[in-house]
């Protein structure tokens, strides 16, 4: 029997890089997915985001570990659209036991500098954007009376305050006080709330000339090996990133039963960047 056998997973953002990797893993010990993502541009990312393509290769990864999955395009910010995922999730599975609220996006500038849209989009997406997540799921998880575990993709960003990315750092830090929240109003109900605070992750959104040249800025295209020796040095532990599958076992365990107690908990998978002296 696998660690999360028979358990519905609502996972957001899992058209690639850390969602794919939850909804692969959680597949492997046993989860039916339901797998959401905008599939199409917001404008004010560093990086191209995620498209219909790629959350169709997320469910053909799912499908080739023997996982059943549900694919639906959905913008976090709307609503509606999530309410129409999770009401397509229940009609197929009939219940939702583990939400991993992973949409989120990136981008860089000074805080005075940043424009109304980059900040609007941040905060939106990263944060009222989970909100409008959970808000979806947790009237459903209560009456069923299962219990259950919510999951939010957070950052080291949730604990520090690293140049250029003030708005980023604001609805990481925001993310913990509504997760710690959370956790209280929803621990009657057997619900645990927690959060996953990577450092940085071998995804797009860190893979990028713009995201390199913030460690290197006098580097006109840096390539990865010279990315990989600046952000080695924000770890304790000397590795430039994590990959994306480590963030997924820690999603594995706090969805798993062998987590039943823990809640509101702010768990670093970050080779120590958020200790570094």
């Amino acid at each position: 029997m696998g660690r999360v056998a028979g358990k519905v997973v609502f996972i957001t953002g899992a058209a690639r890089g850390q969602g794919r990797s939850h909804a692969v893993r959680l597949a492997e010990e046993g989860a039916h997915i339901v797998a959401s993502d905008i599939c199409q541009e917001v404008g004010s990312t560093h990086y191209t985001l995620a498209t219909s393509d790629d959350l169709k290769e997320t469910a053909r990864l799912v499908e080739a570990r023997g996982g059943q999955i549900l694919t639906c395009s959905a913008d976090v910010r709307v609503p509606e659209q999530l309410d129409a995922v999770v009401s397509e999730a229940l009609g197929r599975f009939g219940h939702i036991d583990v939400v991993c609220a992973n949409a989120g996006i990136g981008s860089l500038g000074r805080a005075w500098e940043l424009s109304d849209k980059q900040w609007h989009d941040m905060i939106d997406i990263n944060l009222t954007g989970a909100w409008n997540t959970v808000k979806a799921v947790i009237p459903h998880m209560i009456e069923a009376g299962r219990g259950g575990s919510i999951i939010f993709t957070n950052s080291v960003a949730g604990f520090l305050g690293r140049p250029n990315m003030a708005h980023y750092a604001a609805s990481k830090h925001g993310l913990v006080g509504l997760m710690r929240s959370l956790a209280n109003e929803l621990a009657p109900h057997y619900i645990r709330v927690n959060s996953i605070h990577p450092g940085n992750v071998d995804t797009d959104m860190v893979q990028n000339v713009t995201g390199r040249r913030l460690l290197l800025p006098d580097v006109a295209d840096p390539t990865r090996e010279e990315f990989a020796a600046a952000a080695a040095e924000l770890s304790v532990i000397p590795v430039p990133w994590v990959e994306s599958v480590d963030v997924s076992n820690a999603v594995l365990w706090l969805a798993s039963d062998e987590a039943r107690y823990v809640t509101g908990a702010t768990l670093p998978v970050d080779a120590g960047a958020s200790i570094k002296a």
